[in-house]
């Protein structure tokens, strides 16, 4: 169990600490000239079970509030120190609203210095301390009466605590492993050290660490040793102070606020989506780009609000918001932070983490904010079925791992929820609800028969160019695996890159066998400038509507492809076409009339080619340019 102070500066806490565990947490030389503590301070103490029971001493000064929320982020029980001769003073209001604010629920009463004023007076200040926590989680917290100078109380006290760490449980060390770093340092000899509190998981020296990362940065991560609760250790597991010698990485490359954590933790964002808490007490109004100061884990940084359930955020109102940072930050779905106001004087708020990766476009439609309803729904315990109902392309696996902060084989999950396998990777996959699968299914086969009606003409529909058409923010995972799906129920049929309904078959007769041969001599001699219908009727002395059936077939079975009405090219030259056209468009597109030079092909015919290969999800035009779509697969062999 990790024990944090909180209280006004000047109330003994660090003092507190020395009595109970014969350790000076004030390390600096001006702390110690100064009789302040400035930088968080820690200490251990061995319990009866051989465990070690941590405390981290927080510093009490208004300006060092950033500091104190440094401290409290991650702590297991709170020690709400106050002086018996000054009684409730700012910083004791302040701290028990970031305590609250941060989720702690459990903690207790230390009415300090009580030598030095009658017994009345530490009578009274325990009434107003009632008065105060009535409504905070220290309401029902015992309250101890003690003196650092004296030792009244410190033995109770003591006691207290060595009974609630002996009895509290354990955090969770099946999750991905993550330590907020809170300090980092260089020991000769042994090169790069940070520490900080273990949020999550467990990690191990000589263990597996190949998904560690240094984040945000990115960084592989190999840990040379580990001191937990001040004692070496062969791991580090969730709720100790931890230190990690690091290997590879120097001091300048890390910062109070990173984390050393499972890659699967984070994907580092600049929106994040929140549920916002504005205090009673604030002295400010939230409106759209108001600007705070926002602490999260060990982390300080500026951001923006944008309120998004309502225009105003008022004093002790609630509401959803997104906070827009000016770098990319690391949090998790669950993780809770303080905001403070835009001159860091003043805690004002403070909420927890829904979306750590938001969108910053229709952050506020009423489908954005039901998907953070549903998040919220599955934070407070009630299970991932509120938010499968508002996932219409589910919830993609990394997301879920962030959401979760665990492997996702012991997640329950709700009646009618189904993982769906992408075809082309075994570690992508999407946790979707079955009616949402379904109709995912459908839309795809509606989208092809409308297709089939438009474009008769054509093969079928490019992967790329249907997924626009169906279901344009679907996963890879998804989309992918609902193709395979529909592949495998024989409800689509795959021509090349092309997807066409099984329906949308081909035969011939022998006859027309025959002329199909004919006509695709034609087209192949023609090359870039093949025959139109009405002459190959002459030619082969066949009717022009008996060519135009069989030009049809021949292009779903890919044989042809029809440019424009009454023009079919050879698959060949389409290939080459696209080929050259693809060497030219690299790397910023390329003009109709640079293509018709050096094709050497008249204008009308070049656009006719162009628009073409727009038509079938190829190419995408620029303004006077035109790019090759760099998420098609029509003609990718033509790239090799």
């Amino acid at each position: 169990m990790i024990v944090g102070t909180a209280g006004h500066i000047d109330h003994g806490k660090t003092a507190l600490i020395r009595a109970l565990t014969g350790v000076e947490t004030d390390r600096l030389d001006d702390e110690k000239k100064r009789g302040i503590t400035i930088a968080l301070g820690y200490a251990y103490t061995p319990l009866a079970n051989g465990d070690v029971l941590g405390f981290i001493d927080v510093p009490g000064h208004e300006n060092l509030v950033h500091t104190m929320v440094a401290g409290a982020t991650g702590i297991d029980y709170a020690l709400l120190v106050v002086a018996a001769d000054d009684g409730i003073m700012p910083q004791t209001l302040e701290h028990v609203a970031i305590l609250s604010l941060l989720g702690l629920n459990r903690g207790c009463v230390v009415i300090n210095k009580v030598d030095r004023v009658e017994a009345a007076v530490v009578q009274q200040l325990q009434h107003d301390l009632q008065a105060l926590l009535q409504t905070t989680f220290l309401a029902a917290a015992p309250v101890f009466a003690t003196s650092s100078v004296s030792g009244q109380g410190i033995a109770e006290l003591k006691n207290h605590l060595d009974q609630e760490a002996l009895s509290v449980q354990q955090r969770q060390e099946r999750g991905f492993f993550r330590l907020a770093i809170d300090r980092v340092f260089t020991l000769e000899g042994q090169g790069t050290v940070v520490t900080g509190t273990t949020y999550a998981g467990v990690a191990q020296v000589g263990g597996d660490q190949s998904t560690l990362r240094l984040m945000p940065q990115n960084k592989p991560v190999r840990i040379r040793s580990i001191h937990a609760q001040n004692t070496p250790s062969a791991q580090a597991k969730a709720g100790q102070r931890c230190a990690l010698n690091l290997a590879g990485l120097a001091k300048d490359e890390i910062e109070r606020g990173d984390w050393i954590a499972d890659a699967r933790c984070f994907l580092p964002a600049s929106h994040i989506d929140v549920r916002l808490q504005l205090l009673s007490a604030a002295d400010t109004v939230l409106k759209t780009w108001t600007p705070v100061h926002v602490h999260v884990g060990a982390a300080h940084y500026v951001a923006h609000v944008v309120p998004l359930s309502q225009d105003l955020i008022q004093p002790d109102q609630s509401a959803l918001a997104q906070l827009v940072f000016d770098e990319s930050i690391c949090t998790m779905p669950g993780d809770r932070f303080i905001v403070r106001n835009a001159q860091a004087k003043h805690t004002i708020g403070g909420g927890v983490v829904l979306d750590s990766n938001a969108p910053d476009r229709k952050r506020r439609s009423l489908a954005r904010l039901a998907w953070l309803d549903g998040v919220e729904s599955y934070l407070e315990g009630r299970g991932l079925d509120g938010l499968l109902r508002q996932a219409p392309y589910g919830l993609e696996q990394n997301f879920m791992h962030r959401l979760v902060g665990s492997d996702l084989n012991d997640v329950p999950l709700p009646a009618g929820a189904l993982w769906v396998q992408s075809p082309r990777s075994a570690s992508a996959q999407v946790l979707i609800h079955k009616n949402a699968w379904e109709h995912v299914l459908a839309r795809i086969e509606t989208v092809l028969a409308e297709a089939h009606e438009r474009y008769p003409d054509e093969p079928g529909v490019e992967a790329a160019r249907l997924r626009r058409m169906v279901a344009p923010r679907a996963s890879d995972a998804l989309w992918f695996g609902a193709l395979h799906e529909l592949i495998q129920r024989q409800r689509l049929a795959l021509n090349g890159p092309w997807y066409r309904l099984s329906a949308h078959t081909v035969s011939f007769t022998a006859e027309e066998e025959v002329v199909a041969l004919k006509l695709v001599g034609l087209s192949h001699e023609g090359m870039y400038n093949p025959p139109w219908v009405r002459d190959m009727a002459k030619v082969l002395d066949v009717p022009e509507d008996q060519l135009r059936v069989l030009g049809r077939k021949l292009v779903r079975q890919g044989v042809l492809f029809q440019v424009v009405r009454d023009l079919y090219y050879h698959r060949d030259h389409v290939l080459h076409l696209a080929q050259r056209l693809a060497e030219l468009a690299q790397p910023n597109g390329i003009k109709a009339a640079e293509f018709r030079d050096d094709l050497n092909l008249g204008r009308k015919r070049t656009i006719q080619i162009l628009e073409f290969f727009e038509r079938i999800g190829y190419t995408r035009r620029l303004r006077d340019k035109h790019l090759i779509r760099p998420d098609n697969t029509v003609f990718s062999q033509a790239h090799s």
